[in-house]
């Protein structure tokens, strides 16, 4: 807590001063570029990825980055969904998983998940994730490389459930909202983004923000 406690002092004495002015903007609304939907990992820092400042983004974490579908869960993904879309009008959705995601490991080994009963229950929205490494990567015998593709197809996965809620659904129809889906190796820095006409993740320097589609391949790993 004293760190915590300390960074706050710093916050107030250096760093507000200097954006005081965005501070004060901000207190008339916000206007975010983006809804980036992430993992609750903590070594996962989407302003920092992004260099972005306050009310550049609006965040969703969870554990696994995971969008259940409309009208499953009552919670607080359906309703911040619909508030970035509907009422803030983003015009970009980014979903971002990212390497040695421990969701992502427990989804690939429940027996890791003993005693964690809140988190099998929610993993239980990533079971079409699940069903795709077992069904079609049985080639994938290094588990870094099984992890990593997991990773890649929750994204997809839960792109495809973010298209079941009614307003990111209108949005894309009309063409006022973009889907896109990141995934972020922490240890490296890098960013990859999945470009649908190579049908794989690239990095996200070649991949130019192309955003998903309606219709989708499976990466290739």
């Amino acid at each position: 807590m004293q760190k915590l406690i300390e960074g706050i002092h710093h916050f107030q004495q250096t760093i507000f001063d200097t954006e005081k002015h965005l501070f004060e903007r901000l207190a008339h609304g916000q206007q975010p570029l983006a809804l980036f939907i992430t993992c609750s990992d903590s070594r996962i820092d989407p302003s920092l990825l992004t260099q972005t400042k306050p009310g550049e983004l609006f965040i969703l974490r969870n554990a696994g980055n995971i969008v259940p579908p409309s009208g499953v869960v009552s919670g607080g993904e359906a309703a911040t969904i619909e508030y970035a879309v509907t009422v803030l009008k983003v015009k970009d959705i980014i979903i971002c998983g990212h390497s040695l995601c421990g969701a992502m490991d427990g989804l690939l080994h429940p027996d890791r998940l003993h005693g964690l009963d809140a988190v099998q229950a929610w993993l239980t929205h990533a079971r079409a994730t699940a069903r795709i490494i077992e069904e079609n990567y049985g080639h994938v015998a290094n588990e870094k490389d099984r992890l990593t593709a997991t990773v890649e197809e929750n994204v997809l996965v839960q792109i495809e459930s973010l298209r079941t809620h009614p307003s990111a659904a209108a949005a894309v129809s009309r063409g006022d909202l973009k889907l896109h889906g990141w995934t972020y190796e922490f240890e490296t820095g890098r960013v990859f983004a999945y470009e649908p006409v190579q049908g794989q993740f690239v990095p996200v320097t070649h991949a130019a923000g192309t955003p998903i589609p309606t219709t989708q391949r499976m990466p290739a790993i």
